[in-house]
């Protein structure tokens, strides 16, 4: 496999063009940390761009922030942080949870679309977007969007793009929207609920007027693992809601919520950046061992059930709810999961409540073999391959990583 490691935008379309006109594949890397999410590929070249990297342009005052894809996430953290402002979707650190080393880069983390725990307040990545450039499988260097909040005409090219896992084009330059980092964050973390309970005072908490930015569960097994002693008190199950703001405000709405939902212990500013750390991260909670990991979307009021479901015809499995339990991590014994990595199984369960799984971590054989996404329908799936075909109609760009021939 030869590497190719372009510099700039014009350099990557020369080298896609160029693969192209050879009828080889390409991989799209940067930092590499996220290469075994989706399915494995078998692909005829590397292209690096972790050398096309920069800030290019960052105006604080209208919350506007141009970078090219190899740049490393800390480093447009670390810019950010000196005017106070951030990336407000909270972009995980799954280095960890995949097995991978390197730097995380903004390129990586845009094409595959991740958020944290702040999603059930301030959204997804692809809602960050506000313009970017790219190369297509033509080798054409294309761009949508701009530097504005309202640009969008027609097609939201920033929310196809965002999430493409790059099957769609290779990205060069991407301009997101920031946001002011709160003055602090507390967190409260009420001990003991069983999760059927726990789900229930999530959504009551979501629903309030208290702006909570995070809203965690985790079964005893999982809280026993944090870092943090007011979680792993050993007093069983850990449920954490999160507030940000200016101090007096969080002031307030801490005493108010807790009036709603009990009161109980409190984390500071560092420990709850700490503490949704982990949360995000998903390693640290789940546990050593060869694992089997999804990640679940169902229906936020029928998750437990779902879990629940899963844990009675898959004994020993683990699981904590984030997104007020519109996420479930769910962690599986390899040998219990099956040569499916229990996708009949798992599967079922979700369509039964509404939503949909990924599977994260598995070996390559199974993830070569198993619908890694959620299977499309017929017409999903034509539609899907029609875009495929607009963009980069010879299949170059990260052949098969998200679908099969696609």
């Amino acid at each position: 496999m030869s590497v190719l490691q372009p510099l700039d935008a014009k350099q990557t379309a020369e080298a896609i063009a160029w693969a192209a006109a050879q009828g080889g594949s390409l991989e799209i890397v940067a930092g590499g940390t996220k290469r075994a999410l989706g399915r494995p590929m078998k692909t005829d070249h590397l292209l690096d761009v972790s050398g096309f990297k920069g800030i290019v342009a960052y105006e604080p005052a209208e919350l506007v922030l141009t970078a090219r894809p190899g740049e490393p996430l800390a480093s447009i953290s670390a810019a950010l942080a000196k005017s106070r402002q951030m990336l407000a979707f909270e972009p995980p650190d799954w280095r960890s949870l995949l097995g991978a080393a390197g730097a995380e880069t903004l390129g990586g983390v845009i094409a595959c679309n991740l958020a944290g725990s702040r999603r059930v307040r301030s959204g997804s990545a692809r809602d960050y977007v506000l313009g970017f450039s790219a190369v297509n499988g033509f080798g054409d260097i294309w761009k949508a969007g701009g530097k504005v909040v309202k640009n969008v005409t027609g097609y939201d090219m920033c929310k196809l793009q965002t999430g493409a896992y790059g099957t769609l084009s290779a990205l060069t330059e991407l301009t997101l929207k920031v946001m002011p980092k709160p003055e602090t964050a507390w967190t409260i973390v009420l001990h003991g609920l069983a999760d059927e309970v726990a789900i229930e005072m999530l959504a009551r908490a979501l629903n309030s007027p208290f702006e909570v930015s995070g809203a965690a569960h985790l079964p005893a097994p999982s809280a026993r693992r944090s870092k943090i002693g007011a979680v792993a008190a050993g007093r069983g199950a850990a449920t954490a809601l999160r507030l940000e703001g200016p101090l007096p405000s969080v002031a307030y709405r801490a005493q108010a919520l807790e009036a709603l939902v009990g009161r109980g212990a409190r984390l500071d500013e560092t420990e709850t950046e700490t503490f949704w750390q982990e949360v995000g991260a998903v390693q640290p909670l789940l546990g050593p061992g060869s694992r089997i990991v999804w990640r679940v979307c169902p229906t936020p009021s029928r998750s437990r059930g779902v879990a629940h479901s899963i844990l009675k015809a898959m004994p020993g499995a683990e699981f904590y709810f984030d997104w007020g339990g519109g996420l479930i991590w769910l962690s599986l014994d390899a040998g219990v999961a099956g040569a499916d990595a229990g996708a009949v199984i798992i599967r079922s369960a979700v369509q039964s409540a509404g939503g949909h799984a990924t599977l994260i971590v598995a070996p390559d054989p199974i993830r070569a073999a198993t619908s890694v996404f959620e299977p499309q329908t017929a017409a999903l799936a034509e539609l899907t391959a029609r875009v495929k075909n607009g963009f980069d109609p010879r299949g170059i760009l990260n052949p098969g990583r998200m679908y099969e021939g696609g």
